[in-house]
């Protein structure tokens, strides 16, 4: 028959790894910083002096590539906020 003390050991050593599994995640889905745009956008924007309008258009495409991650991210926190949330009050 386990004790209190190793079973909170345990539950304590399951939150520890499943700390290090969602750290790791998110850490390779991270974006590293890229230069992303389709062949058409560049072949249009490579044509023109400066590169201001291409930094532009550039900004936007990762900026539109982010948002869906970061939607994920938070309604995944919030669901895990009710999940586990009021366990711990209880």
């Amino acid at each position: 028959m386990l004790t209190k003390d190793k079973k909170g050991k345990g539950n304590r050593e399951k939150g520890k790894s499943l700390q290090i599994v969602v750290f790791t995640i998110a850490y390779c889905l991270l974006p590293i910083a890229s230069k992303a745009q389709c062949a058409m956008c560049r072949a249009a924007l490579e044509s023109e002096e400066g590169g201001v309008k291409a930094e532009a258009v550039n900004d936007g495409i990762v900026y539109l590539m982010a948002i869906p991650y970061v939607l994920v991210g938070v309604i995944g926190y919030a669901i895990y906020k009710m999940r586990y949330g009021k366990k711990k009050t209880q």
